[in-house]
């Protein structure tokens, strides 16, 4: 058996809570373990919140938003938006080492993707924000009326484990541009980027009480979602996690902004450029060991290169190394805990007892400790079996052969997910075609995982409800009131 060996410079970190300026334990002294994924090993300990927690977080955060943060000039403001990000930056190796310890993925993976975009995330908005305008409409000789954006108040931000600072910024920078105050709550899994982000902000000029963090399981997230005194709820993680928040939300209508889970498609085409497909599925099947909500897990093919495309495809993922994600060789690191694991673990079970052929994988790696599964792929499964429907979210994916558009189509929008799908052909008109059919939030056309952040990021069905990006997210998290002018 392989082990990990596991050599960083930068130490773990214990985790508080982080209201009103101050890193602060829970009331009752609770705490839980932080494990490390890759090696079963305690990183730490993480203050376990609840609703006194939130109740001091969100008073925190009402408090800073009457003060000098709700008169702040917008430039004024765009500034510390973008030196948070500058900060970001200059933490990079420390921020990388503790998403890698939390998470199991890769170091090169946590500095390129992880660390890299959850700064851009704050420099693009405090940019964006300084060009954001509003309505204005002259009735005639009547009158004038023009739009007045404020912020939404008190937002809740519940983040999930698979790209925790990358998601967690992508919703702090456009509350905080738009001029709110947040109470976050990051996964349970995943604590320390979260708890440094926190104190980053104080640094970066962020007044106390603006950003507040409570760490904690379901019930904190509940207390959170519940609280009469939080105006809006920004969400990303699993779907049945998705309606729970919805029912507690309700009796305080508060605005809500999901992005759920998806089973996204990867169509394929005859006429599609072959290695660029290949080198493209090959990111979109295993990057960050499948736990992408974008990561593309239903894999149809065209019945003429189907066999050369499983030849190729299978000869590329047998080549990836699963192991230590301190290894600069590792392509595929650990499942985020031994719960994933054992999940991502039984739905190979269930492909075996529905009669699939695995072609690769199939099974945990071996090492010696740590929630490590190999790469999978998956033929033979018809379109009922749970492993093409349901969400795996680990490095597992099934290959389908299809004949026409006509049958693809109705495979790929056969799903209550509706996430995004990548689309692989040469021909324009085809692509354009199904594009506009595929039931999706977001298709990419001979690419994948491409943002410009301008554009609508979100799923339709069961994969979430609203957008996100550029002045989608300016909607959520702010206030349009309408003055009329009578002239």
């Amino acid at each position: 058996m392989q082990t990990t060996k596991m050599k960083q410079d930068v130490k773990p970190i214990d985790c508080s809570h982080y209201i009103n300026g101050n890193y602060v334990p829970s009331k009752n002294g609770q705490t839980f373990e932080n494990i490390n994924p890759a090696t079963e090993e305690v990183l730490g300990v993480v203050a376990q919140g609840g609703k006194q927690e939130v109740d001091q977080a969100v008073t925190a955060a009402r408090k800073a938003l009457k003060g000098e943060w709700g008169d702040m000039p917008i430039r004024q403001r765009s500034a510390i938006v973008r030196k948070i990000g500058d900060l970001i930056l200059e933490r990079k190796s420390e921020l990388a080492t503790l998403e890698t310890l939390d998470t199991g993925k890769p170091l090169w993976l946590s500095n390129k993707i992880d660390i890299e975009r959850a700064a851009y995330n704050f420099h693009f908005f405090a940019d964006y924000m300084t060009s954001v305008g509003t309505e204005s409409y002259q009735q005639d000789d009547i009158a004038i009326h023009y739009a007045v954006r404020r912020p939404t108040g008190v937002v809740g931000l519940i983040n999930p484990w698979n790209l925790p600072l990358l998601l967690m910024t992508w919703k702090l920078a456009p509350a905080l541009a738009a001029g709110n105050a947040v109470v976050m709550k990051p996964s349970e899994e995943t604590p320390m980027t979260a708890t440094i982000l926190a104190e980053i902000c104080t640094e970066a000029g962020v007044p106390d009480g603006v950003v507040n963090m409570v760490h904690g399981f379901g019930e904190t997230g509940a207390a959170i979602t519940s609280h009469e005194q939080v105006d809006a709820i920004a969400f990303t993680g699993e779907t049945i996690t998705g309606s729970a928040i919805m029912q507690s939300a309700a009796p305080t209508l508060k605005k809500l902004s999901f992005e759920l889970g998806g089973k996204n498609p990867n169509i394929i085409f005859a006429d599609a450029d072959l290695d660029d497909v290949i080198e493209t599925t090959m990111k979109s099947s295993f990057i960050n060991q499948g736990e992408v909500c974008l990561c593309g897990s239903r894999i149809y093919v065209e019945r003429s290169i189907y066999d050369q495309f499983l030849e190729r495809f299978v000869e590329k993922t047998k080549a990836l190394k699963v192991g230590d994600p301190f290894d600069e060789t590792t392509n595929v690191g650990a499942l985020v805990s031994k719960e994933h694991y054992q999940k991502v673990l039984s739905y190979l079970d269930i492909a075996k007892e529905e009669g699939g052929t695995f072609l690769t994988g199939g099974k945990a790696s071996d090492m010696e400790k740590g929630f490590f599964v190999e790469p999978t792929i998956i033929t033979d499964l018809g379109r009922e079996s749970r492993c093409v429907r349901e969400e795996i979210f680990g490095p597992v994916v099934t290959v389908v052969p299809f004949d026409t558009e006509e049958e693809v189509l109705e495979q790929v929008n056969d799903t209550h997910y509706g996430l995004s799908a990548s689309l692989w052909t040469s021909d324009i008109k085809r692509a354009t075609r199904l594009s506009a059919q595929i039931e999706a939030g977001m298709v990419w056309v001979n690419t994948w995982f491409l943002r410009d952040l301008r554009t609508p990021f979100g799923g339709m069905k069961h994969s979430g409800i609203g957008r996100e990006g550029g002045m989608h997210s300016f909607d959520f998290y702010s206030e349009l009131t309408n003055v009329t002018v009578k002239l």
